[in-house]
């Protein structure tokens, strides 16, 4: 009996430590997912935030005011030409519905690369890059739409007998632009100025068939598509304009060189210049939406490692989209600071994944970038090339000479998060990783490992005159 007795207390005793492990477990399952849900509302309130806010910036402007000056924008005017040969086959209403379903398709062009078709009338259209939104990629889109167009044209050509076909003219010019914006639900926008009358009037100078463009298009588009000098044009009070001929894109930035669709080298180069508009779109977002109390993490910062890889990157030869992927993960690594400070970086990559296909990053890009972010979680542990340069950028401050400084604002945002203790223990505590700390790439090492040491008897001196309970 005692036997059983015991067997039974010792059943009930198993009984309880399990029932009690259960519940240990059970609490560990209600945290996390409180955790997670606590992270989820963080991330639908970010994506919320960020549609209402491209959604704002699509309207702001008729808001703020009915007329927006621009320093830089590319007008685009084309009409056809093929009534004539046309019309001896056709009656008036097989010509116009010809016309609409060719305007139909021109539109469809000039949509897919987000340039704003103002005005179809009769057999011309005039279309505009670089608004409502400004940014440094709209002659580069224009000037791919025309040889888009051309070449759709080109296309119906085969279906018409003898040579009759329309034929496009497109005259393109990039300056500035005034725009008077109207309408409430459906927005309006009239152009202004001399850029649209310089787009009419190399128009007139183009043959049919051709594409021709100033001067100032020619020295923003010449690195990707093939142009040749064409003529000159006299413009009054400024002498005469250049303009070239577009013959399409450069065989290397093509698909199978054949000069009509780009490749996957043309868009990287896309993207390394549209990283300015990123950029500027990112800071300005860091400025308004990151807390108070981050005197290192914070735009000064962002621009600093943006920086530094793009110079480490220069010097360790890397190649264009590595550049991009690199400079753009320097750009986003600190962002999630905006969603909160533990764990930042994996809020960055929320952030990263939720803007970055806006601006055509492929998904292979964007996770390389969300790599190169959780990189950058302390201490460094770099397994690529890439790794170890933005590993290398995000510590450059060590070794050079601004370090003290720059640290004492780390030290204050750690103070303020309750994340270190006296002055004299964040000393000690720099010495020691500055001691233990490498940098990786012979670029970073070149310009800053000789000075990073200089700072540990910089910081000896500081722990020497600052009293202990500081």
């Amino acid at each position: 009996m005692k036997a059983q007795s015991r067997n039974t207390l010792r059943h009930l005793a198993e009984l309880i430590s399990q029932n009690k492990s259960y519940e240990e477990e059970n609490l560990k399952l209600h945290e996390q997912i409180e955790e997670l849900t606590n992270e989820i509302e963080k991330y639908k309130s970010f994506v919320s935030k960020y549609n209402l806010e491209k959604k704002e910036q699509a309207t702001k402007k008729v808001k703020d005011s009915n007329v927006l000056k621009y320093k830089m924008a590319t007008v685009l005017f084309a009409d056809t030409q093929g009534f004539t040969k046309i019309s001896e086959d056709m009656d008036s209403n097989q010509i116009v519905d010809s016309l609409d379903e060719i305007f139909l398709q021109l539109g469809d062009i000039i949509n897919k690369h987000e340039i704003k078709n103002l005005r179809s009338i009769g057999d011309s259209l005039l279309c505009v890059g670089g608004i409502p939104q400004k940014n440094m990629t709209n002659p580069i889109q224009v000037v791919l739409a025309a040889v888009e167009m051309q070449y759709f044209l080109n296309m119906i050509q085969k279906t018409y007998r003898n040579d009759r076909i329309w034929k496009l003219r497109v005259g393109i010019h990039t300056g500035s632009l005034i725009v008077n914006i109207s309408g409430s639900r459906k927005i309006n926008y009239d152009v202004k100025g001399e850029t649209v009358n310089l787009a009419t009037r190399i128009r007139s100078y183009c043959e049919k068939g051709d594409i021709l463009i100033s001067e100032s298009t020619y020295e923003l588009v010449k690195d990707l598509f093939q142009c040749e000098y064409y003529t000159r044009m006299p413009v009054k009070y400024k002498g005469d304009m250049l303009l070239y001929i577009v013959k399409g894109l450069k065989p290397d930035y093509s698909l199978q060189k054949k000069t009509i669709i780009p490749n996957r080298k043309y868009s990287i180069r896309f993207g390394l210049i549209q990283f300015t508009d990123l950029q500027e779109m990112m800071l300005n977002k860091l400025e308004k939406e990151l807390p108070a109390g981050l005197y290192y993490h914070n735009v000064k910062h962002t621009i600093d490692v943006v920086t530094q890889v793009e110079l480490i990157g220069f010097g360790e030869e890397v190649d264009d989209e590595e550049l991009l992927i690199l400079k753009t993960a320097a750009l986003f690594h600190d962002s999630g600071h905006i969603l909160g400070y533990e764990d930042h970086e994996r809020f960055s990559t929320i952030i990263a994944r939720e803007i970055l296909p806006d601006f055509y990053y492929t998904q292979a890009q964007i996770d390389k970038i969300c790599d190169l972010i959780f990189v950058t979680k302390m201490p460094p542990d770099p397994k690529t090339k890439l790794d170890e340069i933005i590993c290398d950028a995000d510590l450059d401050y060590l070794g050079r000479s601004d370090m003290i400084p720059v640290s004492n604002l780390l030290y204050r945002e750690l103070k303020e998060n309750n994340l270190i203790g006296s002055w004299n223990e964040w000393n000690r505590l720099q010495i020691k990783f500055i001691t233990n700390h490498q940098y990786f790439t012979k670029t970073a090492l070149s310009l800053r490992e000789v000075n990073k040491q200089k700072q540990i008897e910089r910081i000896k001196m500081l722990l020497e005159t600052k009293p202990e309970d500081e």
